[in-house]
């Protein structure tokens, strides 16, 4: 019962407000058809519920898409803006609302007057409208802010769209997310954000923040790097002219000078006069003979290749790689150096930490995830222009491209 009394008093306010308006100006059909009882509504939350501020700013609403044209905006009059992708309709999200996508560059506003850029605006927002489902009635706005080096240029450009969205579009906004934006930016914005309407749902993001969540990862194409350790048996030719041994590799070079791999490296110890012994010896912990582990220095061997390798004898031999540090085998309590305990009061941030501030970070990566594919979509003109309706789309969208003519003779033709 309480329901029902809600949708009657919705109503009667809904009948006050346009009962207000044809008072005083009549309305056109255009008019009578945008202020439907959505619309009204939409108004009235706007206002409070107040029936003479929503009739008021509905009227000076009309007034200003009088002023604007809106019903006569073609696609025809933004072609460049429409082959360049300046601002267009990405898609839909999850709930049907529709997202745009707002990449002007810095130099828009020195060839071209606010006028026209209003204009542009207000024929996209149009344009998404029109795409929206009956049960749906707001949009998306992502303005990419990585085109300007002017902080200031791309604040007067955001808070003029802003205005608009929330005079003349009210409660049509949904999210806006501000991408990338310079690096002033944010000063300018902490300033300017208490005098917006539309700040709960404006958001500024880092595409940085990102990276990790790439739809097409560009280094899994590439192979990985192949090992310098080279197959003797992928040379063909056996002939030498020369070789330099050592104890740890052999360096063969091949009479074939084009080939190409003319140099390889062996594991196989061709040397006469070797520095350790060539057979495993008690004395010794890991072998002396080369293998994958001791083929290369200690600095780089694995976990399993850092052990003793022997000590200095009478002999005079000598180990080819430094020697670790000695361990003594009767002490079996050994004691490594550790690394220091963090400190509680080691660092000042630690009681200057804002858990608020992590949470709101969190909360916008959250929020602008479902839209990062909108984001880094490629912008198709054909598929944008085809959310246009008549007579937003021009003659592309009243003469369909799917019509094909028939055929003429010549002597139909003459």
């Amino acid at each position: 019962m309480g329901k029902k009394d809600q949708k009657d008093k919705n109503r009667e306010r809904v009948e006050a407000v346009l009962e207000i308006l044809r008072k005083q100006a009549p309305l056109t059909v255009k008019q009578e058809k945008f202020c439907n009882n959505a619309c009204v509504e939409r108004f009235l939350k706007a206002k409070g519920d107040s029936v003479k501020k929503a009739a008021k700013h509905l009227r000076t609403c009309l007034s200003w898409r009088d002023c604007i044209g809106t019903e006569h905006l073609i696609a025809d009059e933004f072609s460049a803006e429409l082959a360049e992708g300046v601002a267009y309709v990405a898609g839909h999200d999850d709930e049907s609302r529709p997202v745009m996508i707002f990449r002007i560059k810095q130099d828009y506003q020195k060839f071209h007057s606010q006028k026209l850029y209003i204009r542009l605006l207000v024929f996209t927002l149009e344009v998404a409208i029109g795409s929206m489902q009956r049960n749906v009635d707001q949009f998306v706005l992502l303005f990419d802010a990585s085109f300007f080096r002017s902080a200031s240029a791309f604040m007067n450009l955001l808070l003029a769209t802003m205005k608009i969205v929330s005079e003349y579009y009210p409660g049509r906004l949904h999210k806006a997310f501000v991408i990338d934006p310079p690096s002033l930016f944010s000063y300018l914005w902490k300033g300017v954000r208490p005098f917006v309407d539309l700040l709960t749902v404006t958001m500024v993001v880092s595409s940085l923040d990102f990276e990790e969540s790439l739809e097409y990862d560009e280094f899994s194409s590439y192979p990985r790097a192949s090992s310098l350790r080279f197959d003797p048996s992928s040379i063909p030719s056996t002939a030498r002219i020369g070789t330099c041994s050592s104890s740890r590799f052999s360096f063969t070079v091949s009479h074939h000078f084009d080939s190409v791999k003319p140099w390889y490296l062996s594991l196989t110890d061709t040397s006469v006069s070797k520095v350790g012994p060539t057979s495993p010896s008690p004395s010794l912990i890991g072998p002396a003979l080369i293998s994958p582990l001791n083929a290369r220095s200690l600095s780089f061997a694995s976990p399993a290749a850092r052990k003793p390798r022997g000590s200095i004898d009478g002999s005079g031999r000598l180990p080819s790689t430094p020697l670790p540090y000695k361990i003594n085998s009767s002490n079996n309590n050994i004691n490594h150096p550790r690394t220091p305990r963090p400190s509680f009061l080691q660092s000042p941030a630690t009681f200057f930490r804002r858990d608020s501030l992590v949470s709101k970070n969190e909360k916008t990566r959250e929020s602008f995830l479902p839209f990062l594919r909108f984001y880094r979509r490629p912008y198709d003109e054909m598929g944008y222009r085809s959310k246009m309706r008549p007579p937003l789309g021009g003659l592309i969208s009243i003469v369909s491209p799917q019509l094909k003519r028939r055929h003429a003779s010549a002597s139909q033709r003459f």
